[in-house]
């Protein structure tokens, strides 16, 4: 089967097309004929091998894995010996660490797929998993958004934001966004009440003072978001700076340690994959009342260029590698 491996981090240079071996289920999992696969955060950092934290778990000089994806949508080819649930034919989608889904076939854990709905296209399911999870329990299980609460997401065109616009006014919440002039329309068309153009004005400069602010951009130090908090407020952080050694750890730590000393509670968030929430969103998504935002697609060849298109950071909404 053709697949995007690497054999050395770096650049997006380093992810070749090439022929290797179709995998074969383990017990517990499920064989994937891969339709499509969204690009994420996580794709672009474990190709360059960065932050350097993180070689502690993918390989020290060389990556212990050479395939990349974690969000997957497709058909079922094969199952392993436990799994009951799918058989082959069947339509499925979801997101797990270790997938590997930029590739035509790829396993992936039973616990970790759904059912596709025919109201989502391969391309749509495919963008839903890791960016919709992390919208999803970020302000709901972390920050427990409330009806009538005032909600920031920095970050409002992006993959998390999308969504997390959508499912904060879903909430019930008072939503202002925050991106770049260009997207101002588009996100006040996801729903949100007010935008602001970063490029433009500083919203931890204004008068405007939000029970939640979700930080899904990494540009910004916590001093601003405190400036912008109610006293008692809580700022959810998803994203952050990348430097070579902690990269995004740096803020989840410096969160960590700040958090206890203030009024307002400073939390960072990785989102836990689950089929719960999966399901909730594929049904939020296929009756309209959220919208999956693609940006644009690619052929399974043009990998390397999805990749270097979300690092750039001006992607609205979701990337996805058609295969």
């Amino acid at each position: 089967m053709k697949a995007i491996v690497f054999h050395s981090y770096g650049s997006p240079d380093v992810l070749k097309c090439e022929e290797i071996e179709k995998p074969v289920p383990d017990d517990d999992h499920v064989l994937i004929k891969v339709r499509a696969a969204s690009v994420n955060p996580l794709d672009w950092h474990g190709m360059r091998g960065k932050p350097y934290v993180g070689r502690l778990w993918g390989g020290l000089m060389r990556p212990k894995r050479p395939g990349l994806g974690v969000d997957v949508a497709g058909e079922v080819e094969a199952v392993g010996k436990n799994v009951t649930q799918f058989k082959p034919g069947d339509e499925v989608f979801g997101g797990s660490i270790g997938v590997t889904a930029f590739a035509e076939y790829a396993c992936a854990p039973v616990s970790q797929l759904i059912p596709k709905t025919d109201k989502l296209t391969f391309e749509q399911a495919a963008a839903v998993p890791v960016a919709g999870f992390t919208a999803l329990q970020a302000l709901r299980d972390k920050a427990r958004v409330q009806p009538g609460q005032k909600v920031l997401i920095n970050g409002a065109a992006g993959g998390v934001g999308t969504f997390a616009v959508q499912l904060a006014k879903w909430l019930g919440a008072e939503v202002t966004g925050v991106c770049s002039t260009k997207n101002l329309d588009f996100v006040r068309s996801l729903g949100a009440d007010r935008t602001i153009d970063y490029t433009q004005e500083d919203f931890s400069k204004g008068v405007q003072r939000y029970d939640v602010i979700l930080e899904a951009v990494g540009n910004r130090r916590l001093s601003a978001f405190r400036r912008a908090l109610t006293p008692k407020g809580i700022c959810v952080v998803v994203a952050g700076p990348n430097g070579r050694w902690l990269g995004p750890l740096s803020r989840f730590v410096e969160a960590l340690a700040l958090s206890p000393f203030v009024s307002q509670k400073l939390t960072p968030f990785i989102a836990n994959p689950n089929k719960e929430d999966l399901t909730a969103l594929r049904d939020l998504s296929a009756s309209r009342k959220i919208s999956v935002v693609i940006d644009r697609c690619y052929k399974l060849a043009d990998t390397a260029e999805a990749i270097r298109y979300v690092e750039a950071g001006h992607a609205r909404g979701k990337v996805i590698v058609v295969v």
